[in-house]
């Protein structure tokens, strides 16, 4: 019961000692928090270079979550300062052109006295203070849009960056809950329902009993399919399948629009009848979330930690060997090459051979293992933003 507890902000630690160290880094993030205000630009400048400077040090994957996240709102602030120096350089600009035609206009004018005293509205006629005046009028007008417009996008900014932080509060505190009763139902036990069975058309099929711990959550929510985690990571989180692969781009597990989504299993793929590659999807989101981590396999040393994944279906647990690491895109249905998110099952001992093959040849190191026809595979895959449509993928081989 004790590792119930051991969770924090979404994370799952293995340990009592990771534990402690993740309730070390929440108290000292409440205690920099709590006299800042998140969404005052320079309250956010001055942590963030508190952070820089080394001021604060983080023993774990939630303080290292809380430094990423200052570092993008930053940037984010950033962003916008530049756009607003860029809208005030513009508007120097256009200032500067309009004195000039002024000048101009004054000089036509000849009403300068020879004296050299400045020139006033009074010194030209009625109809060229008509058009300095309207020319003043615009300016002003059009400078009072622009602050306003300033303004607006300030507001919005925060207001938005406010309602995301919000989100993934409550998107994590939803995913520790999860996993709560996930442990819960693996330490209740079997439930001791009989097995369902369903009629097809060509045959009988029979759906084997929900494993302990999934049947709580698979009753909040019946489009759970399996969990998927990687230990010492943030990847632990629930698998979702409906009938198409949008719906869980931006549903969270509540089926709230979240544009974080869910991790979620390929259509096509059938967990109970089988299939030789389950493919699941996650965004690769900057906050690290879903599958925000899963380029960092791009780095042999980092497979070599972490050189399983675990993925459980609703009935059956599964361990899973890390065997191609690879760059990938969606490609238009006219180009012919391999696409390895059309493959889920081979006709034939050849078509898997030849699938292997082709991942093996873009794998960007060699693992040293390999598959032959009959065993499973487990496919991760997330965007890659080193070209248009990039997908970044991780096969595994299934060892239990």
């Amino acid at each position: 019961m004790a590792e119930l507890q051991w969770t924090v902000e979404g994370k799952r630690f293995r340990d009592a000692e990771e534990y402690e160290a993740a309730l070390r880094d929440k108290q000292l993030i409440d205690s920099i928090t709590g006299s800042l205000k998140l969404d005052n630009p320079k309250d956010i400048e001055k942590l963030y270079l508190e952070l820089k400077n080394g001021k604060y040090t983080f023993e774990s994957a939630v303080g290292r979550q809380f430094d990423d996240n200052i570092f993008e709102l930053y940037q984010r602030i950033k962003a916008t300062e530049r756009e607003q120096q860029e809208e005030r350089e513009a508007r120097k600009e256009k200032r500067k052109q309009q004195l000039t035609k002024l000048k101009n206009v004054a000089k036509a004018s000849k009403k300068k006295d020879k004296a050299g005293n400045q020139t006033k509205l009074e010194d030209f006629d009625m109809d060229m203070q008509r058009q300095i005046v309207e020319i003043l009028k615009k300016k002003e007008r059009k400078r009072k849009i622009l602050i306003a417009a300033c303004l607006f996008m300030c507001i919005v900014s925060f207001g938005y960056l406010g309602a995301y932080y919000q989100v993934s509060a409550k998107s994590a505190k939803e995913f520790e809950e999860l996993s709560a009763m996930k442990e819960a139902g693996a330490q209740k036990g079997a439930s001791g329902k009989n097995k369902v069975k369903i009629n097809l058309v060509d045959d009988e099929l029979v759906i084997p009993d929900i494993l302990p711990e999934y049947e709580l959550i698979h009753q909040k929510n019946q489009k759970l399919i399996g969990w998927v985690k990687i230990d010492d990571t943030i990847i632990d989180y629930p698998v979702m399948q409906t009938v198409n692969n949008e719906y869980y781009l931006d549903h969270n597990f509540n089926q709230e629009e979240d544009r974080n989504g869910c991790i979620f299993m390929d259509y096509q793929c059938d967990v109970v009848r089988g299939c030789d590659n389950i493919i699941l999807y996650g965004h690769h989101m900057k906050s690290g979330k879903m599958f925000g981590t899963l380029n960092k396999y791009s780095k042999e040393s980092y497979y070599e930690e972490h050189p399983t994944i675990q993925f459980d279906t609703i009935y059956e647990k599964g361990t899973y060997q890390v065997m191609y690491v690879f760059r990938s895109k969606v490609y238009s249905e006219e180009e012919v090459t391999f696409k390895y998110y059309q493959f889920i099952n081979a006709a034939s001992e050849m078509e898997f051979d030849s699938a292997m093959n082709e991942m093996a040849a873009l794998s960007l190191y060699d693992t040293g293992v390999t598959a032959a026809y009959g065993d499973k595979l487990l496919t991760l895959s997330t965007c890659d933003y080193q070209e248009k449509k990039g997908r970044f993928v991780v096969v595994a081989k299934k060892i239990d």
